[in-house]
């Protein structure tokens, strides 16, 4: 029986270790950080087709440049001297084109509408609830400027097969009739759903687990062995590990673990807040996507969880907030009889999403080791586009021609 390691247990990690395990491997799954508290488990919740259109895309880089002048905007980059930064921002200003746009959209939606359909069957075939349900996605405006933005959006999610329906006010409110909204409109993607990503993870886990797989957390990956073209061993603080096939899903230190295997998989850091406000008694009933805030919002059973910004600023888990601030501060602007307090430091979730610079995962074989496969870099689209991606990963190891065309995902493509 062939040994597997996943380096990485997020939901990418995890749902490979879902497709590998059913096809009968010895899988191994090794994390650096606490497996109770991942990138994957503060987000949004969202599995989202109508998120066709990647970071990397135009009139990003005027809006990121007026943003970092606002300590409470949803997006800032930290200004530094470092080589990394410097070269994944060269690759993000030669991708956010049109071009790029449009010979990456396809490709997203194929992933997504994959992921979805995994999703729907993970909910009839794993033993717990991870709190599935199918409500769509509001992307709800308040500008003339982004209305626009959304309409050219929504005509090209048609043009895709994706639902989008553009609403009034007054459209919104009668699709929330139990909160108060203040909205000039919206883009209501019906084919969107949520599920509580704390609930998956945690239920995944112990159900892979009982399967056999060995999960193995707060182990800090040292180095790698190799004989030609193989990776023979890796080598961590909890020993050293032998495998027949590595894959590496690390997320945002995928780029650093790629240079110890001298492959370039440029890589920021992407950090988020969120947090939960339990038993609100304004019941908003479908998640929703504050545009001109870039917030998230997400019923999950009795509580509403709030997240946003983007903030490039390496590996650093200190909380700005000053950014969560601009949250909250946003909520009253779309929900204007919702109270929400700032809440306190220890309350607040915060995880580093893997951003490649042209807002693509990584995911497939390297070049340089017959024995290695890339999946990462799925910047905030982690949870969406997880078991998907866990699929191709299985397909990859057994050589087998995979269920879509994932060569733009190419993990050797810089």
């Amino acid at each position: 029986m062939k040994k597997i390691g996943i380096l990485g247990g997020g939901i990418i990690g995890l749902s490979s270790a879902y497709y590998l395990n059913k096809l009968g491997y010895e899988v191994t799954v090794i994390d650096q950080g606490n497996l109770s508290d991942g990138c994957s488990h503060g987000n949004a919740g969202m599995i989202v087709p109508s998120h066709f259109v990647p970071l990397a895309a135009p009139g990003m880089i005027a809006k990121g440049i007026r943003w970092m002048f606002d300590s409470t905007s949803p997006f800032y980059v930290k200004p530094r001297f470092d080589r990394d930064l410097i070269r994944w921002g060269y690759h993000f200003l030669r991708s956010a084109t049109s071009a790029h746009v449009k010979r990456s959209a396809p490709a997203l939606k194929e992933l997504s509408m994959l992921s979805k359909s995994l999703y729907r069957q993970w909910k009839h075939d794993l033993s717990f609830d991870f709190g599935y349900q199918e409500k769509g996605l509001l992307m709800m405006y308040k500008t003339p400027e982004t209305e626009h933005e959304e309409r050219v959006t929504a005509h090209m999610a048609k043009e895709y097969g994706i639902e989008a329906h553009l609403l009034s006010a007054t459209d919104v409110q009668q699709l929330e009739p139990h909160v108060k909204v203040d909205a000039r409109g919206a883009v209501y993607f019906p084919g969107d759903a949520h599920l509580v990503p704390q609930m998956l993870l945690h239920g995944l886990i112990e159900w892979l687990k009982t399967k056999g797989v060995r999960v193995i957390d707060q182990t800090t990956i040292q180095d790698f062995e190799f004989d030609k073209a193989r990776v023979t061993a890796t080598r961590t603080s909890a020993g050293k590990f032998h495998f027949d096939e590595l894959v590496v899903a690390l997320g945002s230190w995928s780029g650093m673990i790629a240079k110890k295997l001298d492959l370039n998989i440029p890589m920021q850091a992407g950090k988020g807040y969120s947090f939960l406000v339990d038993d609100v008694s304004d019941r908003i009933r479908i998640p929703a996507i504050l545009l001109e805030a870039r917030v998230a919002v997400t019923p999950m059973c009795s509580s509403v969880r709030f997240g946003g910004t983007m903030e490039i600023n390496g590996i650093d888990h200190t909380i700005n907030m000053n950014r969560v601030r601009g949250i909250v501060n946003s909520i009253p602007r779309y929900y204007p009889e919702m109270k929400v307090e700032v809440p306190p430091k220890e309350k607040i979730w915060h995880g580093l999403r893997p951003c490649s610079p042209d807002g693509l995962p990584f995911i497939g074989r390297s070049k340089k080791f017959k024995n290695l496969t890339i999946a990462t870099g799925h910047s905030m689209m982690g949870l969406s586009l997880g078991p998907a991606t866990g699929m191709l990963v299985s397909e990859l190891v057994e050589n087998k021609k995979s269920s879509m065309n994932i060569e733009l995902f190419e993990p050797n493509r810089f």
